[in-house]
């Protein structure tokens, strides 16, 4: 049987990009300054016009209204007002008040947040909308809503006290670790110029205190209709449709300030000698991922070369931006591969250039490092800028690089038909920005084909002179406690420049690197049985060696925005576009595996293989150890090649595959490209057949979770987290983190043991592909590379799904309130208010719909509540939680719904209390017709759009695989679930929501929930100078206080001062 594929119709595409013609151009050509491929225009009044008809994804347009006006242009009594004039346009206009337009938007399925927002920045305030247009009205309302943002925004005292509350949480979310690490890094790059004063959050004093008059002022100079452009990309069948619409609507508009406004220019002052700061941040933020590679929990060594904004004009404009761009994809893999030697001076390193603002574009460094470490990351980032000046790239080095960017642009062009909306919508506004010429997929594709060859290695090498320390450079250390020194900075400079004057600086050594990643081809498994499922468009194969394979064919390109959604499977599944959260890696710390050099975006095709069994099996001696498996097997390699190794190998190739160890599952999931599935599938053949052995790599991965776990010891966020869990799931070792003394008890030998065992039994997965496949050219290689997997002699971790181990989940059968106080460098609050929820088995199918409805419900009418009638929140979180069962086919299933805000400590109760009212009067008198209305609106469209993305059908089919219904027939699993669907949605009313709610949750709700709130450590001085506080302003306390306990407190808050001083000299 002759088992090569015919030449498919993506093949045939491929030779398309292949077989594309090379164009003949001069350096100086210059392109054209109207975008190609768009109805571009100019009303009379002076504002600009966008017009795209692309159909994905159907039924849906991407809106947008750009606006030159941002943050610079604020005076000192209006540091702030730019993004509150944001706020102000959702919340009253000439025609809505009162948040109408958020009520309107999400009548129509555009959830808030999701497909309703808006963006301000320093040079620019952007507000973008993506909205359904099956309906005639819908894009002209739509087109009306952003017409009423241009001229008519309401400022009244009421609007402007309604949302000071929720501008006020939002500038106090940006004051954690995170934020203030960013707020100071940014006035030092920007010292002596605007920008360095014009955060684009403002100042807490003017959002509390500046007049309706001072707002308006800003809003009628600045917001000029010749300084405004609208854009509107989607799938229309009639472009001058559309441009009538945007007529109609803005043509009638007049900007009330007269002749537009010149919008000044700010510069930022270059310097030859380097600026210095050691920043010190006793915080660290990002534990609510407990990933070990957030950067945010270590010492980081920031570096930043600036230079005024050049055009992009010409060819040799363009030729000058890729071979930037392969300096920074060559340079990356360099910090990659010194990151994973043996005792690295860093963690992660990488490179990176853009338009910090309108004047300025940032050559940026930023690593991350152990405690103690920053001087010596520093010297090593330096030195190896300086080996690249010294002795350039290698051709092999460019090469790699070369295939990889061709790879892209490849892909961009095989896939030009997929491209979603909003990613068009982006490409004008940078146009209108930023002067960025829009060219065409076909006329880059051809461009890039033609020059990415003729760049050489000398080329690239170049930019390496954008990184001199003469050249306008900031350097600045991240520590949580002071152990470097501007003197210590500045001497490191000072080495790193004279060992490169002296040429005292050895060359660059490549490694061989394999020309295939399986060395000799498995023989090809056989097909026992395969079945059709045309009700879901899906094939299933049962292959000779036991593994089950699953795949449907689609023409969907998701892109990168929606990673994470196929990756932890058993983590989280989407109930139509809405996240339900189903089991739980308790404490665990993980490490992703190779990190992405380059960006997989445009990827087609999306996989995911599980089988049951997983940490809950284990014994608390063999958790730790074995938890860290996949992390461990990662950095030594678990596809048969070192990470670093292994990256060169995949250059020019867009295949990734990770694991991951959960609860009560084990899974691989990835994605590639279409033509790069065989790559895909030989990972997952070496995953399998690699037997992972530690090595020196360990002391690494060791090291790096240390300094994690010290990191989030110092996070007040992690003291709360930790509390919420223990609390509602039990303080059993499986919920608990990990701390040091559990990680020195690791065995890092059998943590390899375990991975190794996880992944070695095929006849135990079921594995799902989705994507844009060709069933003739894929078949082969799933019989290879997956059929080809040898099945052990016996069987290896083999579990039954209704014998597993359960975790021991027990939420509190009392109501409990706790206060979590954590010092803190400026005071945050976070609130969490549980409450316990069991779905009987006779219904569990309805019952889960009912869930995904209601806590969308719950979030809605609390997000009302607390933001837009007190306006005290700036957002409501709804989480569910379902895992606290094993996934047994019988039995209830428990977990929990958990309410999650920030807001101001001082009324942190109150609010607590008001949406514990919202939750009774729901659970009392039930939603009204508009709420129920509304949710099965914003669902509707949420399935909708889903139905047209990879991710979404993965999550589906593996869930239908996963259903407690399902016995041997997913098609009828599948049918089942889309049935519970329809039955919920028919069925909903106020009456049945109402009923459910009362059912779900615990009624009435306030005989049994749970409720934490993280809270700054009060030292005795706050406590005594609050009795004499005046009650007449509950919002007048100043929040910038950093408390601690004795001398500690002290030496902290000088330390503190001196970094924040240090910034403004």
């Amino acid at each position: 049987m002759d088992l090569l594929p015919e030449e498919t119709s993506r093949m045939k595409n491929k030779h398309g990009f292949r077989s594309l013609k090379l164009v003949n151009v001069a350096m100086d050509d210059v392109f054209a300054e109207n975008p190609v491929g768009v109805e571009y225009g100019r009303l009379d009044n002076g504002l600009f016009y966008y017009v795209r008809s692309n159909p994905k994804p159907k039924m849906r347009a991407a809106l947008a209204l750009a606006v030159k006006a941002g943050s610079v242009l604020e005076e000192e009594d209006e540091r702030g007002v730019a993004h509150i004039v944001e706020h102000l346009a959702f919340s009253a206009t000439a025609k809505y008040t009162n948040h109408d337009i958020v009520k309107f938007l999400e009548s129509i399925g555009a959830e808030f947040g999701a497909c309703q927002n808006a963006s301000t920045s320093a040079d620019e305030t952007i507000y973008e909308l993506l909205v359904p247009v099956d309906k005639p009205e819908l894009l002209s309302q739509a087109i009306s809503v952003l017409a009423e943002f241009s001229s008519e925004v309401r400022v009244s005292e009421d609007d402007l006290e309604k949302e000071r509350g929720a501008v006020m949480e939002e500038y106090r979310g940006f004051r954690d670790a995170n934020g203030r690490t960013q707020d100071a890094r940014w006035v030092l790059m920007m010292e002596g110029s605007k920008y360095a004063e014009r955060l684009p959050i403002g100042l807490e004093k003017v959002i509390r205190t500046v007049s309706p008059e001072i707002v308006k002022q800003f809003y009628l100079k600045w917001y000029h209709l010749h300084n405004m452009a609208v854009v509107a990309v989607g799938d229309f069948y009639d472009t001058q449709r559309v441009v009538e619409l945007i007529k109609i609507h803005f043509g009638q508009k007049v900007s009330a300030s007269g002749p537009p406004p010149l919008i000044p220019f700010f510069p930022v002052p270059s310097h030859m000698e380097p600026r210095f700061s050691c920043f010190i941040e006793s915080e660290s933020a990002g534990v609510s991922t407990q990933k070990i590679f957030d950067l945010s929990m270590y010492s980081a060594v920031m570096i930043s070369c600036k230079m005024p904004v050049g055009e992009l004009r010409t060819v040799k404009d363009y030729r000058d931006s890729l071979a930037e761009a392969m300096f920074q994809h060559a340079l990356n893999q360099r910090f990659y591969k010194i990151s994973r030697r043996k005792d690295p001076p860093y963690f992660s390193c990488s490179c990176a250039a853009d338009v910090v603002v309108r004047s300025m574009k940032a050559y940026m460094m930023t690593s991350t490092c152990k405690e103690k470490g920053t001087v010596e990351a520093l010297e090593s980032m330096l030195m190896e800028v300086a080996r690249v000046r010294l002795y350039g790239f290698s051709e092999r080095e460019i090469s790699v690089v070369r295939a990889l960017m061709m790879s892209e642009i490849e892909s961009a062009y095989l896939e030009r038909d997929q491209m979603q909306s909003a990613s068009l919508r982006d490409e004008y506004l940078q146009h209108f920005l930023r002067n960025e010429p829009v060219i065409g997929i076909e006329y880059e594709a051809q461009l890039q084909k033609t020059i990415l060859p003729q760049i050489t290695a000398a080329e690239v090498s170049k930019y390496s002179e954008n990184f001199r320390t003469s050249c306008s450079c900031v350097i600045k250390t991240v520590e949580p406690r002071a152990t470097a020194t501007v003197d210590n900075l500045r001497n490191a400079v000072l080495k790193i420049n004279s060992l490169e004057e002296e040429k005292s600086i050895s060359p660059w050594g490549d490694e061989h690197i394999p020309e295939e990643i399986v060395s000799k081809k498995p023989d090809p498994g056989s097909i026992v049985h395969q079945f059709e499922f045309s009700n879901i468009g899906v094939t299933e194969l049962l292959l000779s060696n036991g593994m089950r394979v699953c795949y449907k064919c689609t023409d969907f390109l998701d892109d990168q925005s929606n990673e994470g959604a196929f990756s932890a499977v058993e983590g989280a599944f989407f109930f139509n576009g809405w996240m339900l959260l189903l089991q739980s890696n308790g404490g665990a710390l993980c490490f992703g595996g190779l990190p992405r050099i380059d960006s997989l975006s445009g990827v087609s095709v999306l996989f995911t293989g599980f089988t049951y069994g997983g940490l809950s099996e284990l014994s608390e001696n063999e958790y730790f150890s074995c938890s860290m498996g996949s992390t461990i097997a990662g950095e030594i390699g678990v596809f048969g090649y070192r990470p670093s190794m292994l990256m060169d190998m995949l250059a020019g190739k867009r295949a990734e595959v990770g694991t991951k160890l959960g609860a009560y599952m084990r899974t691989f999931s990835g994605d590639c490209s279409p033509s790069d599935l065989e790559t895909a599938l030989q990972l997952v053949y070496q995953l399998f057949t690699t037997n992972v052995e530690p090595g020196e790599e360990v002391k690494i991965v060791m090291q790096m979770a240390e300094e994690a776990i010290r990191a989030q010891e110092r996070d007040p966020y992690t003291a709360f987290a930790n509390r919420v869990r223990e609390l509602n799931y039990g303080n059993s070792y499986f919920f608990r983190p990990i701390r040091i003394r559990d990680l020195r008890k690791v065995d890092p030998r059998k943590a390899c043991e375990y991975f190794n065992n996880c992944f070695k039994d095929p006849s135990t997965f079921t594995l799902v592909i989705v994507g844009n496949l060709d069933s003739a050219a894929a078949r082969p290689l799933i019989l290879q590379y997956l059929g080809g997997i040898p099945k052990p002699p016996e069987p290896t971790l083999h579990f039954n799904r209704d014998d597993l181990r359960g975790l021991p989940f027990t939420f509190p059968a009392t109501i409990i309130r706790e206060v979590v106080r954590s010092p803190m460098v400026e005071a945050q609050c976070s609130v969490q208010l549980g409450f316990p929820v069991e779905l009987k088995n006779d219904a569990m199918m309805e019952e889960i719909h009912f869930v995904g409805f209601l806590s969308k419900l719950l979030e809605t009418k609390i997000m009302q509540v607390l933001r837009f009638k007190y306006g005290q929140v700036y957002s409501v979180g709804v989480s569910v939680f379902l895992g606290g069962n094993k996934p047994s086919r019988v039995g209830d299933m428990r977990g929990d719904i958990s309410i999650s805000f920030s807001c101001d400590p001082d009324i942190s109760w109150t609010l607590v209390d008001l949406a514990l009212n919202e939750i009774s009067r729901l659970q009392e008198e039930g939603p009204s017709d508009q709420d129920v209305s509304t949710i099965l609106e914003i669902e509707q469209r949420a399935h909708e759009m889903g139905l047209q993305e990879n991710y979404y059908w993965l999550d589906r089919i593996l869930r239908s695989y996963q259903s407690r219904v399902y016995s041997g027939d997913v098609g009828a699993s599948f049918e089942i679930q889309d049935e519970g669907r329809s039955k919920v949605r028919e069925a909903l009313r106020p009456s049945t929501a109402q009923l459910a709610l009362q059912r779900i949750l615990p009624f009435p709700c306030r005989q049994q929930y749970s409720v934490v709130v993280l809270m700054p450590h009060t030292s005795r001085l706050e406590l005594l100078k609050s009795v004499f506080q005046s009650t007449r302003n509950k919002y007048g306390r100043d929040a910038k206080i950093l408390v601690g306990i004795g001398g500690l407190t002290v030496l902290a808050l000088s330390l503190w001062r001196y970094s924040r001083s240090t910034l403004k000299s």
